[in-house]
């Protein structure tokens, strides 16, 4: 018998996607022919793979089974069939798509661009938001590289930590606590807080600190990024607590970062891929540019000073990285 190839690919995307017409927007594909390669996948095992439950698909006994199998097969297929060549920078016509966090995007995206642009002119970046809930964006191959605080727990995602950064206060200038010659945990712990979290999170480890010192916090409100929530931050007595690294701009906002009066450790910096692409010498490549201007974004300045309470409106003593 023979087999078409274009079958696993259509039968992973399926059993991924649980939805005929998202299965087929993943592939390009129009949702006619995903029908059609649903009904060929099923001639061909002989089961149903998916069946309707109510308005949603559900996959059969056989599918769950083999789910794994079949996206081995798909890399497996897509290594052997990938283009040994050398890599010619000049040549390379790609595109690469990053989901980083928005701070990190600030940070360091504008020099990885700039590096990619003077090597690989033919090369684009394509910079996508964050998503609220966990998707396996790697493992499906719709990023190419992520950036953020987290550690993938798929075995399949490479991760690699390539800097940190200490965290810091950031509040508007005048703002009370920069009067005090050196905030306190009690002072700290006793403003209105503004978190940042894509999942609109109120808590964090933080308040796990504060508590073990027999602080509570009051969180007002979330920002699903750090830029909003430093515009929050800006018109009101609001507390930000943010990586000094990603904090940077805040000073051409008119925000002071003050030391944070809690012990915490720095927030790391994690870049992350697919294992698919450890071979890969074009991703490679990116993955160095990516990790240099990670490392020279965030790494760190003078340590900030503590503030001098006669000068309230100077950001420059106690600005960090």
């Amino acid at each position: 018998m023979q087999l078409d190839l274009n079958l696993l690919a259509a039968l992973d995307a399926l059993l991924e996607e649980g939805s005929v017409s998202a299965a087929a927007d993943r592939l390009h594909v129009t949702a006619p022919a995903m029908s059609r390669s649903l009904g060929r996948i099923r001639r061909t095992t002989g089961d149903q793979i998916l069946v309707r439950t109510g308005r949603t698909m559900t996959p059969t006994p056989y599918a769950i089974a083999v789910r794994e199998q079949v996206h081995d097969l798909l890399l497996q297929v897509q290594g052997v069939l990938a283009p040994g060549r050398e890599l010619d920078l000049g040549t390379l016509d790609r595109t690469f798509t990053l989901r980083w966090h928005d701070a990190l995007v600030t940070l360091a995206g504008p020099a990885l661009l700039a590096a990619v642009r003077e090597q690989a002119p033919g090369v684009r970046l394509r910079f996508v938001a964050e998503s609220n809930v966990d998707t396996p964006e790697l493992r499906r191959g719709e990023i190419d590289l992520a950036a953020d605080a987290n550690l993938p727990a798929a075995p399949d995602v490479r991760a690699e930590q390539v800097a940190e950064s200490r965290l810091a206060v950031v509040v508007r200038r005048g703002h009370p606590l920069t009067r005090d010659k050196a905030v306190t945990a009690a002072r700290f712990a006793g403003a209105e807080h503004i978190t940042v979290s894509r999942r609109g999170w109120l808590g964090n480890a933080l308040d796990d600190a504060l508590a073990a010192l027999g602080l509570t916090r009051r969180v007002v409100a979330t920002a699903p990024t750090q830029a909003a929530a430093f515009e929050f931050a800006r018109g009101s007595d609001l507390l930000v607590t943010a990586p000094e690294s990603t904090a940077r701009p805040a000073a051409d906002l008119g925000l002071v970062l003050l030391p944070l009066p809690v012990d915490l450790p720095p927030a790391r910096i994690h870049l992350s891929w697919h294992q698919r692409h450890d071979t890969d010498p074009a991703h490679s490549w990116l993955r160095d540019l990516a990790r240099t201007a990670l490392k020279e974004a965030s790494a760190p300045l003078d340590p900030p000073a503590e503030h001098d309470p006669e000068q309230p409106s100077r950001p420059g003593p106690v600005s960090a990285p």
